[in-house]
């Protein structure tokens, strides 16, 4: 297994942009798919952003496309979510995950994994203020 840790959540402005960051130990950094999911209050956790194993491929949401930037260092062990034009929609926690490195990511669907393959960060808050 791998563990892995969030940062970078806080409270922005509608406009703005913040950072996030998930550091990893554990298991070969490189043998996982890295991803970004997100859950709002009173809402199912959706797909954000991923990363293949190797950083050559990117996916992303639909609602995300064209603001948000997923890379990952596999020297480092860390997978960076930059977020841009954030909205007040964005609000909610973020959480980082290492996917097994055949995952099918699309814009609009929830990746589908086994959950016993996915390793999940323990979340960080991002909140849009209007």
């Amino acid at each position: 297994q791998v563990q892995l840790v969030e940062s970078g959540g806080g409270l922005v402005q509608a406009g703005g942009s913040l950072r996030l960051s998930c550091a990893a130990s554990g298991r070969t950094f490189s043998d996982y798919a890295m991803a970004w999911y997100r859950q709002a209050p009173g809402k199912e956790r959706e797909f954000v952003a991923a990363v293949s194993w190797s950083g050559g491929s990117t996916y992303y949401a639909d609602s995300v496309k064209g603001r948000f930037t997923i890379s990952r260092d596999n020297v480092k062990k860390t997978v960076t979510l930059q977020m841009n034009s954030l909205q007040p929609e964005d609000t909610a926690v973020y959480y980082c995950a290492a996917d097994p490195p055949d995952t099918y990511y699309s814009g609009s669907h929830f990746p589908m994994v086994p959950p016993e393959l996915r390793n999940w960060g323990q979340g960080t808050q991002v909140t849009v203020s209007s």
